[in-house]
């Protein structure tokens, strides 16, 4: 099902012409009206006249989130207070929050990315929409809310939380498509067991399911236990919130929406961009929002880009899952270490729960890796000898994934505590700073 076919499958040179238009108006928006960009330009040398290309992004400067942070709370808005409707924010654990903001037409645009999201997951206006992301400051709420009404299904808002009574009214009120993060999902999952309440009993078809990484292993033990199509969306609030781009139910990667999000993959550490098909950090730049219209923000999630037509017919550039963050990735011993890799090797072993924790500490100058790793309980043995031998088991299959030793402690099931928003995956103790 294909929301906007006269967008999603445009050629790409008629494509490429759209976001030439918006990108040059967007550059003479952000040079008049944002003075933090206005002095980017002026020490490259650059003026608004002098971008007329979507092939001159690569000459344009980045913007980052500690940009957004000094810049607190408005100073990169574009357009006057008085035409802003909505604010929202990010958790701000790390510092300052990242405020964004929203003019009418930024929320309209909104519902319009939204209503592409789920109408290439199948949803329509027949289906009903039970959304367990977290309203308020945070997007996901809002975001899929005003989608969901735009494509005319029926919404149940329920936020995060109380997984019972999420259970109850899935169950009772006939949902269809489920909204929330990856791991909530298994945990829906697990809830559901315990309560006694078959798969079987709920009229769920779809998740669409995103706000941290995952894996295929993952998503292979959702579809198992809840009996779903699990498919990933994306998006940060700093970009617009969810809507950047989403899988259709072909799976084979996220659809980016590019009339309005133009993506760019560069290394990291030499911000180079690079080609299709390379692994990298994902670039966006903001053709048409009015109240923040960000040039270049670095999302510091690494994944691929590829630019084939996709099977359902759309033409857009398609991204990988995410394998991670740059910003996440932990180096120990020299070696580069994301979650998602051991996530991977947990996930394909059937002793193992995919619940996990990572501790990393530095104990005399020596990093050191422990992963905390839940047993399924019918594997679960007091005999020392059976725990013991899969406990070197994942050693070493974590040892030939890495090439990194870890200490692995097995626990309970249940034992490591359960998030109903974004999953805690890492502790690290180390003193890097």
């Amino acid at each position: 099902m294909i929301w906007n076919e006269t967008i999603e499958c445009m050629d790409r040179e008629r494509l490429i012409r759209l976001q030439s238009e918006r990108l040059t108006a967007m550059v003479e928006r952000l040079y008049y009206n944002v003075p933090f960009y206005r002095r980017q330009f002026h020490q490259l040398g650059l003026e608004p006249g002098d971008i007329r290309h979507i092939d001159q992004l690569k000459d344009l400067p980045f913007t980052t989130k500690q940009d957004l942070r000094d810049n607190y709370p408005f100073g990169l808005f574009a357009v006057p207070a008085s035409e802003v409707v909505r604010l929202h924010a990010s958790s701000g654990t790390t510092g300052k929050p990242t405020v964004v903001g929203y003019t009418r037409k930024d929320i309209s645009l909104w519902a319009e990315v939204v209503a592409r999201t789920l109408s290439a997951a199948g949803a329509g206006r027949n289906d009903v929409l039970h959304i367990a992301y977290g309203y308020g400051l945070f997007t996901g709420g809002l975001g899929l809310h005003y989608g969901a009404e735009k494509i005319g299904a029926t919404v149940i808002p329920m936020s995060g939380g109380n997984t019972q009574r999420q259970l109850q009214l899935m169950h009772d009120f006939g949902s269809t498509i489920l909204a929330c993060t990856p791991s909530y999902a298994l945990f829906l999952a697990e809830a559901m067991a315990e309560a006694n309440m078959p798969v079987g009993s709920f009229k769920l078809k779809t998740g669409v399911l995103g706000a941290e990484p995952w894996t295929e292993e993952m998503r292979r033990e959702i579809e198992e236990k809840l009996q779903i199509k699990a498919l990933d969306i994306y998006g940060l609030s700093e970009v617009i919130g969810p809507g950047v781009s989403s899988e259709c139910l072909h799976q084979c990667g996220l659809h980016v929406f590019e009339d309005h999000f133009v993506p760019e993959i560069i290394n990291p550490e030499t911000l180079e961009v690079l080609p299709y098909g390379q692994m990298g950090e994902l670039v966006f730049t903001c053709l048409t929002k009015e109240a923040l219209p960000l040039l270049r923000y670095r999302t510091r999630d690494l994944t691929v880009l590829n630019a084939d037509t996709c099977a359902c017919g759309r033409r857009l550039v398609r991204m990988q899952k995410c394998l991670g963050r740059s910003d996440d990735m932990l180096i120990i011993r020299g070696v580069n270490v994301f979650p998602s890799q051991i996530e991977a090797v947990l996930l394909e072993m059937r002793e193992t729960r995919p619940h996990y924790l990572l501790i990393v500490d530095r104990i005399n100058n020596l990093d050191q890796l422990e992963v905390r790793v839940e047993v399924d309980g019918q594997f679960f043995s007091d005999e020392i000898k059976k725990l013991e031998d899969l406990r070197r088991k994942i050693r070493q299959n974590i040892e030939s994934a890495l090439g990194l030793t870890a200490t692995v402690k097995l626990v309970e099931p249940k034992s490591i505590e359960r998030s109903e928003g974004k999953a805690k995956r890492v502790i690290d103790k180390r003193k890097l700073s």
